[in-house]
């Protein structure tokens, strides 16, 4: 069953869409190291034998840089598999003229590196963007930078990219940003961060060789701001501390192969432990301190943002923390805390799914009303999208941009109306009474 969503007062569309800025998700942008003569390729998704695990990790004593020295790694492009068709959706669908096209850029980082760096290479790349997009002359014939078609941008994230477009509008406003659209962006956090972190391997990114992502992940930073901050997803026994944000928190084994790290690449071979701790605590911080920025967020208008959650889906949405004979912390990542109570008939229960990845709790963001979050789940597929390949290839959360539906709710999004048929689901923890209200006018609520 489905029912309208309520239709609110038409607003006149500017001339042209606003160009588009796309913010792929954590290792989504292949790397190469620009160092030798003719570039390298040192990271790609697909090709493991172009993951060059000792050239992309960051070196302990300066994270900035990389362990293997010389070197220079910067990113290249985005994955095309991944957010090919969808920049290409945008490009075509969102301008009503196909002799007017809409510029889109797909906006490749180094998502390895603190999300403070990123963002600030962001705030360089709108402004970029802008510029680039007065060059046009359609654009410049229809005013844009003008009273009346202000020089602004859209920004599309999908998982960390959402989070980067959060931290972006926190720290340098929204005067450059028209409208916000984010898949699966995990503001409070994601169980798969830890899981990479201390094993290695979990669906948070491309599966590889689990000791040696285990290594390269535990020293880099941006991994740390994907820790799970939501009310209920750390359990810890009595005793210990429940905040992974603490380095106190850690598994000792953790430390332990940092201090290795130290001992081994360090510059400095004195008191490897105490060089681990400040090392993790600098990463944790730097972190946390990303987190309570995204908490502060403040929109003005809520609507001008589309945050887009995916549901229905196994997925990690807890960890408990035992404690071990020596009274250390001791992770349980067992498969007993993968959850999907989507379609229970306890409310409070309901909230106890994701994306495959990202629980639902952790996708819900302060600054969003529940009422306007759209859900979307594999159910959502079409015939023709040859979901279950998709789904065993690459999970529900790796597949978002792939999916037909919510590439049309983007669209529809940034267009201002509808874009063909469009639908969605409310949050889990929204009363089935409450009144729905997504930033799509007419949107249809599917049941």
């Amino acid at each position: 069953a489905r029912e309208d969503a309520a239709m609110p007062r038409p607003v006149a569309p500017p001339a042209l869409p606003y160009p588009t800025i796309v913010l792929p998700g954590i290792m989504g942008s292949v790397l190469r190291d620009q160092y030798p003569v003719d570039p390298e390729t040192v990271w790609s998704p697909l090709r493991l034998v172009a993951r060059a695990y000792d050239r992309i990790t960051p070196h302990p004593s300066d994270p900035r840089y990389e362990l293997k020295e010389p070197a220079r790694v910067a990113p290249d492009r985005v994955f095309e598999i991944v957010y090919g068709d969808f920049i290409e959706e945008l490009r075509y669908n969102v301008t009503r003229r196909a002799d007017r096209p809409v510029p889109v850029y797909p906006f490749a980082y180094d998502w390895r590196r603190p999300l403070e760096d990123v963002e600030a290479q962001l705030a360089e790349f709108v402004q970029e963007v802008v510029d680039r997009t007065k060059l046009l002359r359609h654009y410049h014939e229809a005013g844009y930078g003008g009273a009346r078609f202000p020089a602004k941008v859209n920004l599309v994230g999908h998982s960390m990219g959402g989070l980067i477009a959060a931290g972006y509008l926190q720290q340098y406003g929204d005067a450059l940003v028209a409208k916000v659209a984010t898949l699966g962006a995990p503001f409070r956090g994601s169980i798969e961060a830890v899981a990479k972190t201390a094993v290695g391997v979990s669906t948070l990114t491309p599966a590889g060789s689990g000791s040696r992502e285990r290594e390269a992940a535990r020293v880099t930073p941006a991994l740390y701001y994907l820790l799970p901050s939501y009310r209920g997803g750390v359990l810890a026994d009595e005793r210990l501390p429940d905040d992974l944000f603490d380095p106190k928190c850690w598994q000792p084994g953790i430390l332990a192969s940092l201090a290795s790290f130290v001992r081994d690449y360090g510059l400095d071979e004195r008191a490897p432990e105490r060089q681990a701790l400040a090392l993790l605590t600098q990463m944790l911080d730097r972190a946390w301190k990303h987190r309570q920025r995204i908490e502060r967020l403040e929109l003005d208008d809520p609507k001008r943002w589309l945050c887009i959650v995916g549901c229905d889906a196994r997925t990690r949405v807890t960890l408990p923390i035992r404690r071990a004979p020596d009274g250390t912390s001791l992770f349980d990542l067992g498969d007993a805390h993968v959850r999907n109570e989507w379609g229970g008939a306890d409310r409070k229960r309901r909230v106890q799914t994701g994306d495959h990845t990202v629980p639902y709790l952790g996708a819900r963001a302060k600054f969003i009303p529940v009422e306007q979050v759209v859900c979307v789940t594999p159910d959502d597929f079409g015939v023709l999208e040859l979901k279950d390949r998709l789904l065993e290839l690459n999970g529900f959360h790796s597949t978002l941009p792939n999916l037909n539906l919510a590439q049309r709710l983007v669209v529809s999004h940034l267009r201002g109306e509808r874009y063909g048929d469009v639908w969605g689901t409310s949050a889990p923890d929204l009363d089935d009474a409450a009144a729905w209200d997504p930033p799509i006018a007419g949107l249809t609520r599917r049941q």
